[in-house]
């Protein structure tokens, strides 16, 4: 396995200076939004549910690729989850989540994380690849390109797990909350709605998928594994 390809640091896309400096960039609020209790709130008291529903479906001694940073500990569950013989890499464009991923990684040696622009090709293959929560946080040829990447970095008879956003439920309780948020925080997320990630590129062609949603259809886990 080749390493990553490294992005340098002053290589930030626009899209994420100009609408998630406040929730990624800014060392005042990082350390705030990285705490597992704020994490749980923005999920609706889903979080530990969707991560472990990710994690599970990783075994131990794999080389997994975790698409971006995610706050709370998502990647130290998915770190335990691979065992001494396995190996987690995680690429983040910003070199402020790097930083932070590092810490929380610090116990487990077969974990490192590296700053790389997931629009550009990895330059590795990996067992596996895990997508939690970025897709709705880029815009559409960002995220077609991100798909594609990670799609392509997949080994024949690997896998991929996507766990985002999805429509809501007509009926859901959060829905006029949610459209709230949408519009003002998470201004890509809607044109993810609009989509299926499991034919969102060519690429997805070369994958049997499956799919299941929760918590009223607000949230999904994507599954695609190579042929």
């Amino acid at each position: 396995m080749r390493d990553p390809s490294p992005a340098a640091a002053s290589e930030l896309p626009d899209y994420l200076r100009e609408t998630y400096t406040w929730a990624y960039l800014d060392h005042r609020t990082v350390p705030w939004l990285d705490r597992p209790v704020v994490v749980s709130a923005i999920l609706w008291g889903n979080a530990s549910r969707l991560m472990d529903s990710a994690v599970r479906e990783f075994s131990p001694g794999q080389r997994v690729l975790q698409a971006a940073a995610v706050y709370g500990d998502f990647s130290p569950r998915l770190a335990r989850q691979l065992g001494d013989a396995g190996q987690l890499t995680v690429l983040d464009v910003a070199p402020i989540q790097i930083a932070n991923t590092r810490r929380k990684l610090a116990p487990w040696p077969h974990a490192h994380a590296q700053v790389a622009d997931l629009t550009k090709p990895v330059g590795a293959t990996f067992d596996a690849a895990c997508c939690f929560f970025l897709l709705h946080e880029v815009p559409p040829h960002a995220r077609r390109c991100i798909v594609a990447n990670l799609l392509a970095a997949v080994e024949p008879g690997g896998k991929i797990v996507f766990v985002d956003y999805h429509q809501p439920r007509w009926w859901h309780p959060m829905g006029p909350i949610m459209a709230l948020v949408f519009r003002y925080l998470e201004p890509f997320a809607n044109s993810l709605l609009a989509d299926s990630i499991d034919s969102l590129v060519p690429e997805c062609a070369d994958f049997e998928w499956r799919k299941e949603t929760c918590f009223g259809g607000l949230y999904q886990k994507v599954v695609g594994v190579r042929r």
